[in-house]
């Protein structure tokens, strides 16, 4: 199920990323005393008790001709359409301002649900510099401190409230659902016709056609399937244009509701940077990958062509070692037929549960033709490994100091994991811990 989207709006300069890196947990905004730092929305996860949510900072909505406060305020209405709750954070330090009162106005033709949030209250006897806040029209206000961390609690508690109950089709535990991300013009929506076999999605050559995410339900061999067409995703600099309604956030929503996402390449042009940004978005959602090169009929080829261009998406999507490759073309509709029993690979491996004492001889032999490595005359010492969770699968390492764990022996034992139990296509979690 997709999460609830929290943004964070204001006029520059009122705290928007200290409190975006507090609901977070870490520092992911550029946090400095200037307005109109932060010029680009800025995604991340949230949770507060029993609500995970996705939650974007954006750059201040002002007015004026400064530089850069056209496009702020751009994504600034991008990131109010995208949200489901809309966190409105001013200053109780300057009082309401004409720019509060230019934000407020926006955010009334929105008609989302708005929590107004005061910052920099930072003691209790500044409290009273709350209430001219009322007079923008959005109820009791919030005082908060995002320096000191005060008052998020009942601020996110607030914000809770208006989450969405799930306006999505629940579908069961036997339906395969894929989405299909890639940046635009890559032939998704294409590929969802070839797939279906019909023109269930509208297919131009404008970038940028598809608006948001599409289901399309599909049988095929018996097995049923949930196809999920995003929106593509464009580099910075061009996605925040005001006549495009749409975002990244949109291609998440939908990778957080897919079981196997399908990471689509334009055959023709190539392998640019975007495409291994928007496959990383997949890769870090832990969800199963299959890697598609679309539009295979228009390369000029030889015997070695497609080896040659296996091998640059290697090299390029190092991250990927675990993700099939399928060469097709959704126009022609050659090789398609290979992509269903790839998706239904991928699914049932990310999936897999391994048994217990399976695992434990597999990692053990690996130990015995790979001894383990010390630090300091001390060594690493593992005691056994179980399988914590699925989807994607988990492993843990119980050893005597996982401070002795050093990544690349994670990597040599995930690598002995692959070559015993295949986990094709989905990617796995390797922890250590203590043993106690």
């Amino acid at each position: 199920m997709a999460k609830p989207v929290v943004a964070i709006v204001g006029r520059p300069n009122v705290g928007k990323s200290t409190i975006f890196n507090r609901i977070v947990g870490s520092r992911i905004s550029i946090v400095e005393d200037i307005p109109g730092v932060t010029r680009d929305r800025i995604y991340s996860s949230g949770e507060w008790l029993t609500h995970e949510f996705n939650i974007i900072d954006t750059g201040g909505i002002d007015i004026g001709d400064e530089p850069f406060l056209e496009q702020i305020r751009q994504q600034a209405e991008i990131a109010i359409d995208e949200a489901d709750v809309i966190i409105f954070l001013t200053n109780g330090r300057e009082g309401v301002t004409s720019a509060d009162e230019e934000v407020a106005k926006i955010l009334y033709k929105a008609k989302k649900p708005v929590v107004l949030a005061v910052n920099k209250i930072d003691n209790p006897e500044m409290r009273e510099q709350i209430y001219d806040f009322y007079s923008l029209g959005f109820g009791e206000p919030f005082p908060i401190s995002g320096s000191h961390g005060l008052g998020l609690g009942d601020l996110l508690d607030e914000a809770a409230k208006h989450f969405p109950k799930s306006g999505q089709k629940d579908y069961g535990d036997d339906v395969i659902k894929f989405s299909l991300i890639g940046r635009p013009n890559v032939g998704k929506s294409s590929l969802v016709n070839a797939i279906l076999g019909e023109d269930r999605v509208i297919v131009s050559n404008i970038a940028g056609t598809t608006r948001d995410a599409i289901d399309s339900e599909l049988k095929f061999n018996g097995d049923q399937y949930v196809i999920i067409d995003t929106a593509g995703m464009r580099k910075k600099g061009k996605v925040y244009e005001t006549t495009e309604k749409y975002s990244v956030l949109r291609a998440l929503r939908a990778i957080e509701r897919s079981d196997v996402v399908l990471v689509v390449i334009d055959g023709e042009e190539g392998i640019i940077e975007q495409d291994k940004r928007i496959a990383g978005y997949a890769h870090e959602a832990g969800r199963a990958v299959v890697i598609v090169v679309n539009k295979w009929d228009a390369v000029e080829k030889d015997e070695k062509t497609m080896k040659a261009f296996e091998e640059q998406i290697r090299e390029h999507f190092l991250f990927l070692d675990y993700a099939p490759i399928v060469f097709l073309s959704a126009k022609t509709k050659k090789r398609i037929h290979t992509l269903i029993p790839m998706i239904n690979k991928a699914c049932e491996n990310h999936s897999l549960r391994v048994e217990t004492s399976v695992l434990n001889d597999v990692i053990m032999d690996a130990v015995a033709m790979n001894p383990t490595p010390s630090d300091k005359g001390k060594r690493l010492r593992i005691y056994y490994v179980t399988q914590v969770a699925v989807k994607p699968p988990a492993f843990v390492v119980f050893v005597n100091d996982p401070e002795l764990m050093h990544f690349s022996y994670l990597r040599f034992l995930e690598n002995r994991i692959r070559d015993a139990f295949g986990f094709e296509g989905t990617p796995i979690r390797i922890f250590a811990r203590e043993r106690k």
